[in-house]
């Protein structure tokens, strides 16, 4: 009975700290928001699309070096992987913190990015095989629970921070915990030798992608205030595209390719992939632009405005956990996907043309919020399953991740978005109105309308996920991450 309690607590702890760091990667991709407006008042010469930087930069890395680094998890050793992960992320967070300046804060993020871009396979990769292997499916939920958890305090947390302490206190609170999950790892999982699994990524690949994704995000954020015909605006778009390119045809010939090129070849992996691009690019502007705009416009305070975008957030992480269950009953992902899009559509209109000059809470935002969250909700869920029942069972984590990095690359191309648009639209004294709230929310709603024609498009695409589910038994050698649960929704990427 002893060892059994002991197993028991030492399998709680292992998924409390493999949870525990998806819980912060994801934390920190939404906290940030509410420290905008503190920013601006810290370096008040600095532009709008200037201080998008301090979102942008984090997603662009975790986009960039995501999917290289599940493959890190296998050549360094999840342990490894995950402690040094984390320990980056903290050191980033503390350069974050104690950044004098608005360059070094976003450098700062740039590798506070890349520690997260780490955090998320190898956590996954320790629960698929420290964890119980018949629990699999239960462990997977609650890690992508905590992630969607993450989102939904992360508004709540970042505006206590910032009302009671300030900007910096929103990177100070990563510090204590990013030292108790380095030490939780060293202590519960045993050390897997380095390179036992092969080679590294292909170093120039990675590097190829991380500079085509930060080429045409800057590109986008610097548009508006460089000239769109400016030669370093068109330079940024032409390395970008040039960088991301050459990624791609490297990644088809490199044996350990940076980019896994392989289940581009099926139709229905590529319309969710776009989907879930477009389906990005609304989503982080979205995030962002309802924080300014209910401090800006509503006068709200930040710890108000984190309280007003908790409800939400709440239901996102709900219909994430509750259309799991009830997705084969209703048509499966696809369902989902299109019936969060739909959602989501809905909220867009009634927000391009129902924002007040004045709070209205109970008639506008808490309603609105709650057809935004399950729509958010529903369709990250949805395109992250589809994702996984498109690929092949020993893919399903390959696929999932691309899908994952789809999404960041869509929010950082996104929030660059609607910099350039709130720029545009303020006034001499860089003032924003309800009409510049108003046109982002308008564009991101026609990039879900556009994330949502293509999904309905996909729906006519035939499922491939009967046979990969019919060979997967004869397949004993797969890996953990493509038996999870028995299903590929075990799989699935968080909410966020």
């Amino acid at each position: 009975m002893t060892e059994e309690t002991k197993s028991a607590g030492r399998t709680r702890a292992i998924l409390l700290t493999a949870s525990g760091g998806a819980f912060l990667s994801m934390l920190d991709s939404t906290v940030a928001n509410l420290a905008v407006p503190d920013l601006h008042k810290a370096f008040p010469t600095v532009t709008v699309s200037s201080l998008s930087w301090v979102i942008s930069a984090y997603a662009v890395m975790f986009a960039a070096l995501l999917a290289p680094s599940g493959r890190l998890a296998d050549v360094l050793g999840r342990r490894a992987l995950f402690a040094g992960g984390v320990g980056l992320f903290t050191v980033a967070s503390l350069a974050c913190a104690l950044a004098p300046n608005l360059p070094s804060l976003v450098v700062a993020r740039l590798v506070q990015g890349a520690g997260a871009a780490a955090m998320i396979p190898a956590s996954l990769t320790i629960l698929l095989m420290d964890g119980p292997a018949d629990k699999r499916a239960q462990s997977i939920g609650l890690w992508s629970a905590a992630s969607a958890l993450a989102a939904a305090v992360g508004p709540t947390v970042g505006g206590v921070l910032v009302d009671l302490f300030g900007w910096r206190s929103v990177f100070y609170i990563n510090l204590p915990f990013g030292v108790l999950l380095v030490l939780a790892t060293l202590r519960l999982l045993p050390p897997v030798a380095k390179g036992t699994r092969g080679a590294l990524p292909d170093p120039l690949g990675t590097l190829l992608l991380a500079l085509g994704v930060g080429g045409l995000t800057m590109g986008v954020t610097e548009g508006g205030t460089w000239g769109w015909a400016d030669a370093k605006t068109l330079g940024c778009f032409a390395v970008g595209v040039l960088a991301l390119l050459a990624a791609v045809l490297r990644s088809r010939r490199h044996p350990v390719p940076a980019l896994e090129t392989s289940l581009w070849s099926n139709p229905t992996f590529v319309a969710t992939n776009t989907t879930s691009l477009f389906y990005g690019m609304a989503q982080y502007p979205w995030l962002l632009v309802g924080v300014l705009y209910i401090i800006d416009v509503w006068s709200y305070s930040p710890l108000q405005a984190g309280l007003a975008m908790t409800p939400g957030a709440i239901v996102a992480s709900i219909a994430a956990l509750r259309m799991g269950k009830i997705a084969p009953k209703i048509g499966g992902p696809r369902a989902v996907t299109l019936l969060g899009l739909g959602a989501f559509v809905v909220c867009g209109l009634w927000f391009s043309f129902g924002l007040t000059d004045g709070p209205a809470f109970l008639a506008l935002w808490l309603p609105g919020g709650f057809l935004v969250g399950f729509g958010m909700g529903s369709a990250t869920l949805g395109t992250s399953q589809a994702a996984a029942v498109s690929a092949p069972p020993t893919r399903f984590a390959s696929s999932s991740g691309l899908n994952t990095t789809a999404r960041q690359f869509g929010g950082a191309l996104g929030i660059a978005m609607c910099a350039v648009i709130l720029q545009l639209k303020s006034g001499p004294d860089g003032s924003l109105d309800v009409p510049a709230y108003a046109a982002v929310y308008q564009a991101c709603t026609v990039l879900v309308i556009i994330a949502f024609l293509v999904a309905l498009v996909w729906l006519r695409f035939p499922a491939p996920a009967a046979p990969a589910q019919q060979a997967a038994p004869a397949k004993p050698a797969e890996t953990p991450a493509a038996t999870a649960g028995g299903t590929p929704a075990a799989v699935a990427t968080p909410a966020e």
